[in-house]
């Protein structure tokens, strides 16, 4: 049976507090991404070649260019109010997408839990329009190079 280990619970823990942190109600991918970069220790920032900080600031830039394609101005001079929620928030169908992807990820490494590497090998799998991709995108890395080189490195 494929459980998360220690690592992963608690990048998914960190991922919960990233969307609190925003303001957003529930777990997304990108707050998945954000997770897995909140140890400065991680071995995936390096991986990445970003840091968290990066990543929250693109990711707010990113917020303010998509409310003002809808004619929002939206200028944050202070940071987001924490949702204060009982309870924990729930996932976003792509972050579900990972979570299982990840279980996958796991299966085929023979791995006994499910590791925070096998969410982020799952995150780099992402196609399509998802924020973690979009936010990768606009941090400047490519998913296939950087899940290349996880791969080779295994």
């Amino acid at each position: 049976m494929h459980r998360f280990n220690k690592d992963t619970r608690f990048v998914l823990k960190a991922a919960e507090e990233e969307a609190r942190r925003r303001g957003d109600r529930r777990i997304g991918t990108e707050h998945l991404l954000l997770g897995l970069m909140v140890d400065p220790q991680s071995e995936w920032i390096p991986v990445l070649g970003t840091d968290l900080e990066s990543a929250r600031s693109e990711l707010g830039a990113m917020d303010r260019k998509a409310l003002a394609e809808v004619g929002v101005e939206a200028n944050f001079l202070h940071p987001m109010r924490p949702i204060r929620t009982e309870g924990r928030l729930r996932l976003t169908s792509g972050a579900m997408r990972v979570l299982r992807g990840g279980l996958d990820e796991a299966a085929k490494a023979k791995a006994r839990s499910i590791e925070p590497r096998h969410l982020l090998l799952a995150l780099l799998a992402s196609d399509g329009p998802d924020p973690a991709t979009q936010l990768l995108g606009a941090l400047g890395i490519d998913p296939q190079v950087v899940r290349a080189r996880m791969t080779e490195a295994a």
